[in-house]
């Protein structure tokens, strides 16, 4: 399969990251998430996000599968930070309690190293949970991920319905490329010679046939899941189960130390979520 096609599907590949049990990569993913949103001081979000694209490389995880994704979040960002500075270009004088002035904008709008301080702490907080987000993806089986789930007293229907809803981003991908693929093949330009309006509206022809075969695949799954009688047993067993090793645990205890560590920069370094450096 092209590659482009592989975005969001688990990477079958042979390194200690995948070998982790699904439980434990949610549990870090949470830790580590919690760590930099917590906090607002540039050191720790920058510390936590060169571990997490150390640990992405590590997982072998290619550029292409996470590049669309990198770009939509990358649009989404600098335009929250455009707008953050529009409605509040004094937010970070308030926060910091202090006005240092690097130049005077239109009428009273001044940019200030306050605001800036504020604004690139916040572009770091969303670029580090990208790899956080993209390792838990593209390593984590889903069906093991759902054993996993139910191992902890998830209820198997909503473990499974998690299994399912993973499995499904690889697969709505595909179809769109061959429904694309076919469209295009009549005729339908969807290619950079064609003016983005254009473009536009006939990548929205796609996806009216994208979702009846979309209702048609959980038709499919639906009644095959009756078929076999699913949801009929209170417990059921994983072919996929994996039980917590040495190499989970250790895991486990780095990412709780990480989120404990910003907790206690915050709590007895900063005094505050926020790092100071004008005071």
């Amino acid at each position: 399969m092209n590659t482009k096609m592989k975005l969001f599907s688990y990477n079958t590949v042979d390194t200690p990251i995948h070998q982790l049990s699904g439980l434990t990569k949610l549990i870090c993913f949470l830790f580590l998430s919690f760590a930099v949103m917590y906090s607002y001081d540039i050191r720790v979000i920058l510390l936590i996000m060169a571990f997490s694209v150390y640990i992405l490389r590590v997982s072998r995880v290619q550029y292409s599968q996470i590049r669309t994704m990198v770009l939509y979040v990358m649009v989404f960002v600098l335009t929250n930070l455009v707008i953050t500075f529009l409605f509040s270009p004094e937010m970070g004088v308030e926060l910091y309690g202090t006005r240092h002035v690097i130049t005077k904008l239109v009428g009273s709008i001044s940019l200030t190293w306050e605001q800036v301080l504020y604004q690139v702490t916040k572009f770091f907080k969303y670029i580090s949970v990208i790899p956080l987000g993209m390792i838990f993806l593209l390593t984590t089986n889903p069906s093991e991920f759902a054993s996993s789930l139910n191992g902890i007293r998830v209820n198997y229907k909503a473990a499974f319905a998690v299994s399912l809803t993973l499995r499904y981003f690889p697969d709505i991908q595909r179809e769109y490329h061959d429904i694309s693929q076919a469209q295009q093949a009549r005729g339908l330009d969807l290619s950079h010679k064609a003016k983005f309006m254009d473009r536009f509206k006939n990548a929205l022809l796609i996806i009216i046939p994208l979702i009846f075969s979309s209702l048609d695949r959980i038709e499919l799954i639906s009644n095959a899941m009756d078929l076999r009688g699913f949801g009929k047993s209170k417990t059921r067993t994983w072919y996929t189960c994996k039980a917590l090793n040495r190499a989970d645990y250790v895991a486990l205890i780095l990412s709780a130390l990480i989120f404990a560590g910003s907790l206690a920069v915050s709590a007895f370094i900063n005094h505050s979520r926020f790092y100071n450096p004008f005071l």
